[in-house]
């Protein structure tokens, strides 16, 4: 068993935990009307409610391709944990309106199976779980965004590493001169070592480049995957983004945001996203 699945469980178990302490507090179901039995309940609903746990995390894994893993971020954890609040608190309370019914009901009358009993647990474990979510949000955010941060230093410090390596000037072909051709006979004529970005904007790309020291810009009717395809010899001239190709020799920084990452380009203020889809490739070539 990982670290990870060991801190998944241990989540799991404090929050059923909390739950059942609430439930003890309260007392409702009936609860108030038993003396030592209500203790067996409690150990009950404790396993059910972690078990209702296990059952929802594998529903995200498995149906909803949600893993939890701590690799995809902060926002993609909470958006997880928004996902496992939705699924768990239905199934909670449907799991514990059983018990209610099938072990409860001989012992405390008023817990058999309706809609009337389902709400009063549906609002109880509802409750419960929009406080313990605030809690893990919050307990959690700042670590996340912690590791976000350093995970973003050492990249940079690959970035500049990079920019710096004679590996990649080894690479890195002879002229450094393409004309880039579209689905017209137009064509742009481009400098890798000025080439900053491009950017697909509708049926054209918007190449950005250094000339005579201001960043200009040219239309070209073409796809950034035809582009893509005529600049693979330049291994700097990466996908960050559905959008966009950048020359990472361009790129001054990478910063973390809330909602992602962002290239700071050089010699302008513009800066490119990065989807996650694509951040994944980028950390490989920087290692690389």
């Amino acid at each position: 068993m990982t670290n990870e699945q060991r801190e998944t469980l241990r989540i799991r178990a404090i929050s059923s935990g909390f739950t059942v302490l609430a439930i003890a507090i309260f007392k409702p179901f009936g609860l108030d009307l038993t003396q030592w039995q209500a203790y067996m309940h409690l150990l009950a609903m404790f396993v059910i409610g972690f078990v209702a746990c296990l059952v929802t995390d594998c529903i995200l894994r498995y149906i909803f391709k949600m893993p939890s893993s701590l690799d995809n971020g902060v926002d993609y954890i909470i958006k997880r944990n928004m996902r496992f609040q939705l699924i768990n608190t239905p199934l909670v309370t449907l799991f514990l309106c059983l018990y209610r019914h099938f072990v409860m009901n001989g012992q405390i009358a008023g817990n058999s199976l309706s809609w009337g009993n389902f709400l009063e647990t549906l609002v109880i474990i509802a409750f419960c779980s929009f406080i313990i979510g605030i809690y893990w949000r919050f307990q959690f955010r700042s670590r996340f965004l912690t590791a976000e941060l350093n995970e973003t230093r050492k990249m940079n410090e690959k970035l500049q590493e990079s920019q710096h390596s004679e590996v990649i000037k080894a690479v890195t072909p002879p002229s450094d001169d393409i004309t880039l051709t579209g689905t017209t006979s137009d064509t742009v004529k481009v400098n890798i070592k000025d080439l900053l970005y491009i950017e697909t904007v509708g049926n054209y790309v918007k190449i950005y480049q250094l000339r005579d020291g201001k960043v200009r810009s040219d239309m070209l009717r073409a796809t950034s995957k035809q582009l893509e395809d005529d600049l693979s010899a330049y291994p700097m001239v990466m996908r960050c983004h559905r959008a966009f190709l950048v020359n990472m020799q361009q790129v001054e920084r990478i910063v973390s945001k809330p909602g992602g990452m962002l290239l700071d380009i050089k010699h302008c203020e513009d800066a490119i996203p990065v989807s996650r889809s694509n951040m994944s490739e980028i950390k490989k070539k920087l290692s690389e």
